[in-house]
């Protein structure tokens, strides 16, 4: 229904059909009630009316071009219709069809060009109701103008509802797989945590054995024990976020501030050497806490990786309206290399992963190797007061 568009010219419908008829009938019985108006009038020679009638059939034949060639269609019948009444009524329909199809403006200089043209012949002929003809020919132009422009615009309303339904939909969807995939990302993000820390502690012990096969059997047996317990708790933790990966991504299983003791008494247990500092005054607010894991989960994983048997420090620090800040370094390797994080095979995505979530708490993270060789971890989380 664009201004400049042409009309459609596709095929008909079942619904097109239907229309096209009605308006020819209606032509067609317009003209059928001028013709029966003529024929008792002394005026009207027989000759005459017969070729009225020939001209108002053709008219009337002419409606069915009227979705192909509205406005040539309407400039034809102006003429036609001045001199001939019968054909009045193919001219309203060619009118009827401009207003739908085309601009208002044009509708309006073809509906005012076909009331001029007839109240031009009505003056010339000047019949004794002058006034009344050519008020009725103005207000019956301007009602099928009207009507016109209602159903165009009705059809234009109908089609924006259709393109926002549709509209409305395709967002629907786009933003159901956006959420379907942060949930996944999410559920990823917890699978690498909770498996990463617990992997490297096995790591560790698996390296002890294997540069120590000369060890007493009753530290073997101390480090298998170690080793099974720790990949018990590794599948326990993979059963746990597997079991809800159809459940609302709130319900994962979410650590807390408090539960960092219990990851350095792990990595302890595994023969790393850690100091816990915590000053912390006031309770940590949940998703603050949970960020806070997070970081020293992932330093405490690259140390165990990357730089076994170094001492590491961790710090956790903070009070509200001055923030949480978390630290984790950690001495050069006792081999003498440097300390790295995240260069195995998933290179830099723990790191990449753990930005990212302090980001999204609205906080800032640093990391980097230090002047000794080892590897620095601080992050800084908003604690509102």
């Amino acid at each position: 229904m664009d201004d400049s568009a042409p009309p459609p010219t596709q095929r008909r419908g079942p619904r097109d059909w239907a229309v096209d008829t009605v308006l020819f009938l209606a032509a067609a019985g317009y003209g059928v009630g001028w013709s029966v108006a003529l024929v008792d009038d002394p005026t009207v020679p027989d000759t005459r009316l017969l070729w009225f009638q020939v001209i108002a059939a053709l008219a009337c034949a002419a409606v069915w071009l009227r979705r192909r060639w509205p406005v040539g269609l309407a400039l034809v019948l102006v003429p036609v219709a001045t001199f001939v009444d019968l054909a009045t009524g193919a001219q309203l329909v060619a009118l009827f069809t401009v207003a739908i199809h085309r601009t208002v403006r044009l509708t309006l200089a073809i509906g005012a060009a076909m009331v001029l043209s007839r109240s031009g012949f009505l003056v010339v002929v000047d019949p004794p109701d002058l006034p009344q003809l050519v008020l009725f020919t103005v207000t019956v132009n301007l009602a099928v103008v009207g009507w016109g422009l209602f159903v165009r615009h009705r059809g234009q309303l109908v089609l924006s509802l259709e393109e926002r339904a549709r509209r409305a939909e395709a967002e629907a969807h786009l933003r159901a797989e956006r959420a379907q995939h942060l949930a996944r990302e999410q559920i990823a993000r917890e699978m690498h945590d909770v498996l990463g820390h617990r992997l490297s502690l096995l790591s560790v012990h698996a390296g002890a054995l294997e540069y120590r096969p000369d060890a007493p059997p009753e530290e073997i047996a101390r480090a298998a024990a170690v080793i099974r317990e720790s990949t018990h708790q590794a599948l326990q933790d993979l059963r746990e976020v597997i079991g809800v990966l159809r459940a609302p991504v709130g319900e994962l299983p979410q650590p807390t501030l408090a539960d960092v003791r219990t990851l350095v008494e792990e990595s302890r247990a595994a023969g790393t050497r850690v100091e816990l500092r915590e000053r912390v005054s006031g309770s940590v607010p949940d998703g603050v806490g949970r960020a806070a894991y997070r970081v020293v989960q992932e330093g405490l994983t690259n140390a165990h990786r990357h730089a076994p048997g170094a001492w590491v420090e961790v710090t956790v620090a903070g009070a509200p309206g001055e923030g949480v800040t978390v630290e984790v370094g950690n001495a050069a390797p006792e081999d003498g290399g440097e300390a790295t994080a995240d260069t195995g095979s998933g290179a830099g995505q723990g790191l990449t992963g753990l930005a990212e979530r302090v980001s999204l708490a609205n906080g800032t993270l640093e990391h980097g190797r230090t002047a000794t060789g080892g590897f620095h971890l601080r992050a800084w989380l908003p604690w509102a007061p």
